[in-house]
């Protein structure tokens, strides 16, 4: 009698062993784990949820399963009813997070992709749960690099997703980043669990559905989804170490006060190449100013550039913050049309998400000291019960000052 013959690597289904392994590399973990798993029900979900729940019980620990459900589809509510059931089964924890109101009429992946981490980290930020695990797998990462190369991306967003991502509440960790999709449906037949196969990831109307068109392509051409998968990894390295590198010039070059605003050292900034300079510069506006985004690079260079050559003799804006130039360097502050107050019950803080997202303009004397901080409430010399002292502020930036560190996934250290 004939054997069948024995399946590929990436076709085998993954084992425990080799999943724990990867969750190694992204710890450290409590003591007895509490996991918040991503599940839509589709068949990478499914694997990851299995094998989260088997990792997380051998350890004493325990998930919940987080279903977000669009309301984009007449079905989608019948959908996590089901994946409730399927779980409940296997006595997995499971929720449905609505994403309620109006939708948009133009741009809906995004902005449901917007609203599902939303009401994913929120969930767990209410349930105080710090890890946030996603199933984004080898193929999604090829497909981002793709992706980001046709639009023209950088070098950064060539890099693909990282494997762990802290946020201020919760990590956002993808330990399967190097795992081929084969072998988590293989993992879910092993299991006997069937999966949920959403419509809209072949509808044609949507940017990602074209850009698995052009993998096919590649693939035929004899560029596999390993290939991009690797090439994805070398931009990935080359990021992480340029991260090192900026964060080690940013804990010389740059002080932030305690108020909210940050001190630059001219001479430091001069001294290390343009590149660098430019990435560390960006770093520091967005931490003070509150933005998602680095601004222009065109302005983002200018500035830069008067900064080295010591054109910049008086105050100029960039990115919601005001640039100062002061003995040996600058100050950078929030602009003060970028002004909200705090609520009136709340602490005196610099907190740039849960109470202040836009700091003031900061005014200071010939001694550096601050004299007036407007937002708080404070001005030295002048006693008020309500106001603040500058020792009493806590600055809890939206961005922090380095960069949280590109995680790349690497399975050639794990057990297959």
């Amino acid at each position: 009698m004939t054997r069948p013959p024995a399946p590929e690597a990436s076709e085998r289904p993954l084992a425990d062993a080799a999943f724990a392994a990867r969750m190694a590399a992204l710890g450290p973990f409590e003591a007895r784990p509490w996991l918040a798993i991503a599940v839509s029900g589709g068949s990478d979900s499914m694997a990851l949820c299995l094998l989260a729940d088997a990792w997380a019980r051998t350890r004493g620990g325990k998930i919940t399963a987080l279903t977000v459900d669009h309301g984009l589809r007449r079905e989608s509510a019948d959908e996590a009813r089901l994946v409730q059931a399927w779980l409940g089964r296997r006595g997995i924890e499971h929720r449905i997070l609505s994403w309620l109101g109006a939708k948009p009429a133009t741009g809906i992946q995004a902005r449901a992709r917007a609203a599902r981490y939303d009401l994913l980290t929120r969930w767990c930020a209410d349930a105080g749960v710090l890890h946030l695990v996603l199933a984004h797998h080898r193929d999604d990462q090829a497909e981002t690099y793709l992706f980001r190369r046709i639009r023209g991306s950088g070098p950064d967003g060539m890099a693909g997703m990282s494997a762990l991502v802290e946020l201020r509440s919760v990590r956002l960790l993808r330990p399967l980043l190097d795992v081929p999709k084969a072998r988590l449906r293989a993992t879910l037949a092993a299991a006997g669990q069937p999966w949920i196969e959403d419509p809209s990831n072949v509808d044609p109307a949507y940017g990602r559905t074209q850009v698995r068109g052009t993998l096919a392509a590649l693939a035929r051409a004899g560029v596999g989804v390993d290939d991009l998968a690797r090439m994805a990894a070398r931009f990935g390295r080359q990021r992480a170490a340029l991260e090192a590198e900026t964060a080690r010039l940013l804990a010389r070059a740059v002080s932030l006060n305690p108020a909210g605003f940050a001190r630059v050292d001219a001479a430091l900034l001069r001294a290390v190449s343009a590149p660098l300079a430019l990435r560390a510069l960006a770093r520091v506006l967005m931490c003070v100013g509150g933005r998602e985004h680095p601004p222009r690079r065109e302005r983002l260079l200018r500035l830069h550039d008067a900064m080295r050559e010591g054109s910049l003799t008086s105050a100029r804006t960039l990115g919601g913050c005001r640039i100062l130039p002061t003995g040996g360097g600058f100050r950078i502050a929030r602009e003060a049309d970028h002004r909200r107050s705090p609520p009136r019950d709340a602490p005196a803080r610099a907190d740039a998400v849960a109470q202040a997202p836009e700091l003031p303009q900061f005014r200071a004397t010939g001694d550096e000291r601050v004299s007036s901080v407007p937002h708080m409430n404070y001005k030295r010399g002048t006693p008020s019960r309500a106001a603040a002292a500058p020792g009493d502020f806590v600055l809890s930036p939206r961005n922090s000052l380095s960069e949280r560190g590109f995680v790349v996934a690497d399975g050639g250290n794990c057990t297959i």
